[in-house]
This record gives structure tokens, C-alpha cells and sequence, in this order.
């Protein structure tokens, strides 16, 4: 199947000037010359030019699309294959007329990724690289795509090469006291080998330590907005999104669901989660909505508690403001436009010196503040995606950890003396377990479920 010729539309379906219909594979030129019409054949082109023409119904002659035809030859393709890419008018019909011509030649559907897999297979990327191109197309904001582009042009794989260079270079050094104790000393090679791992160990604690900024800016920060009824929770919400996500009413219980919406704030995605007002109701679905609400607290990342600034606190906010210790939150005094009757001071003592934000939804007065401190809470300082390396994605994380421990255990191991070809087998895991990260070492079937999480036409 990796040596067929592969098609598929990599673009959205729907009304649009233009769609786009990619093929590879070494037959591309060939198969896609029986359904195309042009002044010349695909085949006769040049590589890495736009031809003019239409596709055309092999048996009756008959036109179904004007088209441009982008010729890319191997290896300088994306796939290092033969690539074609047919834009076809935008819409259903003709672009789907196409596929199936295409289809009916010997091309064959592609598989969800596959063109990305190709790459992978083919070298022109690895496997961290390919993972960035899923990353990519769903990054939430511009700084989780810069990381993206970062990982997909080779900044992980280049720390994670060198990583493992300086891994064989090690057990070279150990293989030969171990296969020629006469030329070595076990005293040395063992203090050689411990200077090695701590420096790197200390190089993965460092890329570890980017993992949870790197994770948040991957997927986005889970933002539960709490607050008994009437509050201004969906206010928040669509003054956050810039949109009427949530309906606003002046009667307490209107949100009965938890409404989820994605947000840029200072480059951090939060997903965030309107709630139901959390109170005691004998409204049926309100107090499923309420059951909800609780359950969308408990699985937050981040806790947006709002009261009501021209309110004194209620049993509700009581019961909520103790229910937020345990919980990284904020706590938003809200409807600032309006007379204060609300006890700074109280609401202070019963959160636990949680941070308080003074905001007006209404004037929008506040959400600056409101924006910096949830960046704050986060990351320290700017957020940094130019020169730093960040770890994003958790099989990455979980391999990296793997790969730490192993080097902790022959540090520990050698400092306590055992033989070093025992330390070796740890070696070799450190090793390994990076090697997973890049796909120089890793199964086939993690393979097919990596690119099965792509869209098809990528």
C-alpha cells in the first residue's frame, strides 16, 4: 500500500473559490494525464509549474472543471513522491466529480494522514516533526503555532539528536572498559560516565520544565466561570469571545448547560466553560445543569469565581468561596459600575487570600487585569516561543521522563558502585526511549494511531 498512488481533497468541503485535490505517489503524473486535457502532458512538464487546463470524462470527452494543475516531482516534494495537486473550482460537485475519475484511473483514497506519513516514511521528516503538523492545524492562537512551526522544522529532534549522541558516545566509553579492563580503569570510566548523565540529566530537567507551559499552549487551558445565578458569568463569557455565545437575562437560571468556547488570551488558548449558576433549585434541569456545573469544576484547570459587587455575599458565595481553595482560581468582583455593598476584606479571609479582580462586564473596565493575572498564573514573565524548545505533547513528555529515569539509575547505580555493564542496560533505555520520541525507534502500529488522528488530504 506505501508504493500506491494516493488522492484525497485537502480542503474543506463547502462552497469556496477554490478545492484542492492532492495526489502522490510515483504513478501521479501518469494516472492524473488520463483524466486531464491541457496543452501538454503532466508527464512532459516541468517540474515544480502550474498547467493549464480541464478535466475531462476518460470515456465520453466530456469537461467536468476548469483547473490549474501544480506538477512537483520527487524527490522535492512533500511526500518525496511524484505530487499533483488539482485546484478545481470550490463546492461539491465538481470537486467530487474529480476524486472519483481520479479514483476510477487506479488512484487510491488516501488514508487519514497518509501524505504526512509518506513524509515520515520517505525521511523527509520525522516523527516529532509529523506530530507538529497535526499541532498546527489546531493551534488555538498565534503562539501555539509558532511552537508548532518550531517542532516542525526540527528544534526538538535536533536537542533530542544530540541528546542521544552524546548517549552512544557514553557507551562507547563503557563498552570498552567492559571488553578491555587492561586499558581502563573502573574508577575513571565511572566518574567519566557520571559527569556525562548529570549534564544529561540537567538538559532533559530543562526540557521537562517547559512540558506544562508547552502542554497549555497545545491545548489550551480548561477556564470553569463559577458563580451562583445572575452574576454575570455568561457576560463574561461573550465579552472574553467577543461574541453572543451565551444568552444574558436579567432572570436568574437562564444558562441550564455548560457552553464551551475557545479564547486567546495573551497567546494562551482557554477553553472556557460557562456553567449553570451552582444553587439549590426544584427546577429539573437546572439541577442537572447544576450537577454539571460541579462536575466541569472539578476537571478545571482554572477557576473563574464571580460576585456580585453590589451584593453583600450570599450563602451561595460562602459555599463556593470554600469550595475554591482547593482549586487554582481567580476570583472576579463583578458589576463594578454599580454602588459597592460587597466586604472586600471578608471575601479575602474566606478564599484564602485568593487574587481578587475588580471588573465592570458591562464597561469592560477590568479585563485587561483580568487577562494578565490568568498569564501570570501560568506562565512567569512573557511567553517566550521564539528561542525556547517546548514540550507539548504528552507521548513526548512520558518518554522524556522514561528516558530521565534511566539516566538517574546509572548515576545512581555507578555512584554506588555497581559493575558498569549493568549501568549499560540503562544506558540503552535512555536511548531507546528518546529514539520513540523522533521514530527512530518506535513500534508500527504507534505509527497508524499517530496518523490516524490526522484529517485526510494532509
Amino acid at each position: 500500500m506505501e508504493n500506491d498512488t494516493i488522492a484525497a481533497i485537502a480542503t474543506a468541503m463547502g462552497e469556496s473559490s477554490i478545492a484542492i485535490i492532492r495526489v502522490s505517489g510515483q504513478e501521479a503524473l501518469t494516472l492524473v494525464d488520463h483524466i486531464y486535457q491541457g496543452k501538454n502532458k503532466l508527464i512532459e512538464a516541468t517540474s515544480h509549474t502550474v498547467q493549464y487546463g480541464h478535466i475531462v470524462h476518460p470515456s465520453t470527452n466530456e469537461k467536468v472543471d476548469e483547473v490549474l494543475v501544480t506538477v512537483m516531482m520527487a524527490p522535492r516534494t512533500f511526500t518525496r513522491e511524484n505530487v499533483v495537486e488539482i485546484s478545481c473550482h470550490g463546492g461539491l460537485i465538481a470537486v467530487e466529480q474529480t476524486l472519483e475519475l481520479l479514483l476510477s484511473t487506479g488512484v487510491r483514497l488516501a488514508e487519514p494522514g497518509e501524505f504526512t506519513k509518506r513524509a515520515f516514511l520517505n525521511g523527509r521528516i520525522d516523527l516529532s516533526q509529523a506530530e507538529a503538523v497535526i499541532d498546527l492545524i489546531r493551534a488555538k492562537t498565534d503562539k501555539a503555532a509558532k511552537v508548532a512551526i518550531r517542532q516542525s522544522e526540527g528544534k526538538l529532534s535536533t536537542h533530542i539528536r544530540s541528546l542521544r549522541s552524546e548517549i552512544v558516545e557514553t557507551l562507547a566509553h563503557l563498552a570498552v572498559n567492559v571488553d578491555y579492563p587492561e586499558y581502563d580503569a573502573d574508577v575513571l570510566t565511572g566518574q567519566f560516565v557520571v559527569e556525562r548523565c548529570k549534564s544529561m540529566q540537567t538538559d532533559l530537567e530543562r526540557l521537562l520544565q517547559t512540558a506544562r507551559q508547552g502542554k497549555i499552549l497545545r491545548e489550551g487551558i480548561a477556564t470553569a466561570i463559577i458563580g451562583r445565578p445572575n452574576v454575570g458569568k455568561s457576560s463574561l463569557m461573550n465579552a472574553l469571545t467577543q461574541e453572543n455565545k451565551a444568552i444574558v437575562t436579567d432572570i436568574p437560571g437562564t444558562t441550564r448547560d455548560v457552553i464551551e468556547e475557545y479564547v486567546n488570551v495573551r497567546g494562551i488558548p482557554l477553553k472556557l466553560l460557562d456553567t449553570a449558576g451552582i444553587r439549590e433549585t426544584e427546577d429539573i434541569v437546572e439541577q442537572i445543569g447544576v450537577k454539571r456545573s460541579e462536575k466541569a469544576l472539578q476537571s478545571a484547570d482554572l477557576v473563574l469565581f464571580m460576585i456580585n459587587h453590589a451584593e453583600s455575599l450570599q450563602k451561595e458565595d460562602l459555599f463556593l468561596l470554600e469550595k475554591i481553595k482547593a482549586y487554582p482560581s481567580l476570583i472576579i468582583i463583578n458589576k463594578t459600575d454599580l454602588p459597592q455593598q460587597i466586604d472586600y476584606e471578608v471575601v479575602q479571609a474566606k478564599s484564602g487570600n485568593k487574587k481578587m479582580i475588580p471588573l465592570s462586564v458591562k464597561t469592560e473596565n477590568g479585563l485587561d487585569q483580568l487577562e494578565e493575572a490568568i498569564k501570570d498564573m501560568f506562565f512567569a514573565g512573557n511567553i517566550d516561543v521564539n528561542d525556547q524548545t517546548y514540550v507539548s505533547n504528552a507521548r513526548h513528555i512520558q518518554l522524556l521522563e522514561q528516558a530521565k529515569a534511566s539516566i538517574t539509575e546509572v548515576i545512581s547505580g555507578v555512584e554506588q558502585g555497581i559493575p558498569l555493564d549493568m549501568a549499560e542496560i540503562d544506558m540503552k533505555n535512555a536511548w531507546q526511549s528518546l529514539g520513540e520520541v523522533i521514530g527512530e525507534a518506535v513500534a508500527e502500529d504507534l505509527i497508524d494511531q499517530i496518523f490516524s488522528q490526522f484529517c485526510l488530504g494532509k
